[in-house]
């Protein structure tokens, strides 16, 4: 074989197997989603329409712009300098087919000495990323003990060498999310020189108000700041795979440099959809509604959860609750039950960084999406969970 194999992310494994037990992909009717990480791809109560189609014309059939379409990169930088007073162009911005091509590149030019610094419970194609790419890295403590809260001291660690902190805010899976005074700490830490940051903003909307860092870079040209948002998650259109990176122009030089042998640019249908969901009238919408919808969702299944006798660690962002099984049952026993009721959830050891598999703190931990679900699937929800807690 030419090719050197590479496992799936571990989400996909629980894909697998679920439809070798249950017979179905999950997502057909009659399947729970409650493993998938995919917002409502309709209009939510008070938010926006999606747009049902846009107009193509034969210059859009041209190779699209290396770095994005210009109109398209000017909306976000737009957006940014609207809800967040922040401080950057379009030439700040550069187009990427999703959120995780985006993270990939900019870990890919990293120099060589650069160390990564990632939370131990982090999202799961993390892990993946930083070993194909062979990226050394150093965890920094995040379970039970600080509430999956770890402190911008404990990410600046001894100090020593030059270091990326690497995070996802809000957290996936767990919702924890910096804002404020520790979010202006964190960004503020991340200009000392030798410390950089990659923040990935997928589920800015889905705090309440959203959050982003880019309120308090002050010079983002001179800085080794990455920002990563993608239009996958608050904007509701995870089909048409569109991300960005914002950083500085020489950062977004290498980007684009990468994109004309290594990518090709974006599809330019795509980046014309994105850039309706970008209309200034839409957005403000969508900044009101998508994290009101999420939170009473949020509210409604832990109240319920906890009622089931699930210890929850959730916190204000995201759309899924990070839960710990009662009993000693872990989440790996938890999903065969499952299965059988055409329904999943992601394990806790697929969140874990130094993947420990049984050894694992998370083992007994679970992530439930509820970003997909109707409200009318409550009732139905949380009495299949309740039975297979009981055996």
């Amino acid at each position: 074989m030419f090719l050197n194999h590479v496992p799936p992310m571990g989400i996909y494994e629980t894909l697998y197997a679920f439809l070798e037990a249950f017979g179905t992909y999950m997502g057909e009717p009659g399947t729970h989603p409650w493993s998938q990480g995919f917002p409502r791809t309709e209009q939510l109560p008070g938010g926006p329409p999606l747009p049902s189609s846009i107009d193509i014309t034969s210059d859009d059939l041209r190779y699209p712009k290396a770095w994005g379409m210009p109109a398209l990169r000017e909306a976000i930088a737009g957006y940014y300098r609207q809800a967040y007073g922040a401080r950057v162009d379009a030439e700040n911005v550069m187009i990427f087919a999703g959120g995780r091509p985006g993270l990939i590149a900019s870990l890919l030019f990293l120099e060589p000495d650069i160390a990564i610094r990632i939370a131990s419970t982090e999202y799961t194609p993390y892990y993946d990323m930083l070993q194909l790419l062979g990226r050394p890295t150093s965890l920094v403590p995040s379970g039970v003990e600080n509430g999956f809260f770890p402190s911008v001291e404990d990410y600046l660690g001894d100090g020593a060498g030059r270091q990326l902190i690497l995070l996802s805010n809000p957290c996936n899976p767990t919702g924890v999310t910096r804002d404020g005074a520790d979010l202006e700490g964190l960004v503020q830490a991340a200009g000392s020189g030798d410390v950089g940051l990659l923040i990935d903003e997928a589920y800015e909307l889905f705090h309440e108000p959203p959050v982003s860092a880019l309120r308090y870079v002050e010079d983002i040209d001179d800085s080794d700041i990455f920002v990563v948002g993608a239009a996958t998650k608050g904007l509701q259109a995870p089909g048409i795979r569109i991300g960005w990176v914002i950083a500085s122009r020489e950062h977004i030089e290498v980007l684009g440099n990468f994109s004309s042998f290594g990518m090709g640019g974006v599809s330019h249908p795509s980046q014309l959809y994105a850039r309706e969901l970008f209309q200034p009238e839409r957005v403000a919408l969508a900044r009101t509604a998508v994290p009101t919808f999420y939170r009473d969702q949020r509210d409604r299944y832990g109240e319920a959860f906890e009622r089931l006798g699930l210890e929850l660690f959730t916190g204000k962002g995201g759309f899924y609750h990070w839960c710990r099984l009662p009993g000693g049952l872990t989440a790996d026993e938890f999903n065969r039950r499952l299965f059988a009721e055409g329904a999943a959830i992601l394990k806790g050891t697929d969140c874990d960084m130094a993947r420990l598999s049984d050894d694992s703190p998370l083992r007994d931990f679970f992530r439930f999406s509820f970003g997909p679900l109707a409200p009318e699937s409550f009732d139905s929800d949380i009495e299949i969970l309740g039975r297979m807690l009981e055996g």
